[in-house]
């Protein structure tokens, strides 16, 4: 039986760019980039395995989840495109440079990190995926949320970010949860992805910070660091157009 294919929202003519989501939200975290990058571009932007209104998929792992963005892509007739992931989007992304480069135009990695999860790391992975089987996924987004977002985020954000954590399905945050835990070092890797590439970090970063960052960008071939002062984790959603500036100048880069 064939595996579905993801939904997906598409808007605007021209080089395909897609938008991978990060940990727990899904596709809508990108509305305001998908709005102004479509003006020169088309923006593809699904919902992963398991979240928004592909929550009657599960992935096993990262792997697979970068395999049903290539799906995708081949349902659209696009045989590359520029690849911007934020967190676990960013995970997907190397995930998908690893298993199909020859597809990537350019690679955007945004507020992520190619280092696997610490032993500490996975305990935390494993006890969210308990939370999630007791409380639900609001416990887990609440319990997620100040690493999220910095102190300054607005109240607007706050509610944008819980409101769409909310709506998750316990079986699909189950299921990132275990492949983002599972996931493999992705540094030895990084040296391999000869594209256009740009690392974009919020100042403000404690998941996922600038130091580590820095680290990719030294790996990376062809990469720039761009940074976003002030933001978060979801430096995207707490500074839309120094975000958004980011990945315009990662679409101007010439291959």
């Amino acid at each position: 039986m064939a595996r579905e294919t993801l939904h997906f929202v598409e808007n605007g003519r021209g080089e395909p760019v897609l938008l991978l989501h990060g940990f727990p939200l899904d596709g809508r975290m990108w509305d305001m980039q998908a709005k102004e990058l479509s003006r020169a571009a088309r923006v593809i932007v699904p919902d992963l395995a398991g979240f928004g209104r592909s929550r009657s998929m599960t992935a096993a792992s990262l792997d697979e989840m970068a395999d049903d963005v290539a799906s995708l892509l081949d349902s659209l007739g696009a045989r590359q495109a520029t690849i911007i992931g934020l967190s676990m989007g960013g995970y997907v992304s190397m995930a998908f440079a690893r298993r199909h480069l020859g597809r990537v135009a350019r690679l955007g990695l945004c507020d992520t990190r190619a280092l696997p999860d610490s032993a500490e790391g996975k305990k935390v992975r494993d006890t969210n995926i308990a939370l999630v089987d007791a409380e639900g996924p609001s416990a887990v987004l609440e319990r997620m949320l100040p690493a999220l977002l910095s102190p300054g985020a607005s109240p607007e954000v706050r509610e944008f970010v819980r409101a769409m954590g909310r709506s998750q399905v316990p079986s699909g945050m189950k299921a990132a949860l275990a492949a983002m835990r599972d996931r493999p070092d992705a540094r030895p890797w990084l040296a391999t992805f000869d594209v256009p590439a740009m690392v974009v970090v919020g100042s403000e970063d404690k998941l996922s910070p600038p130091s580590e960052a820095q680290e990719m960008v030294a790996l990376l071939p062809r990469a720039e660091l761009a940074l976003v002062p002030g933001a978060g984790h979801l430096a995207n959603l707490e500074a839309p157009a120094a975000f958004t500036a980011h990945l315009a100048r990662l679409l101007a880069m010439l291959r």
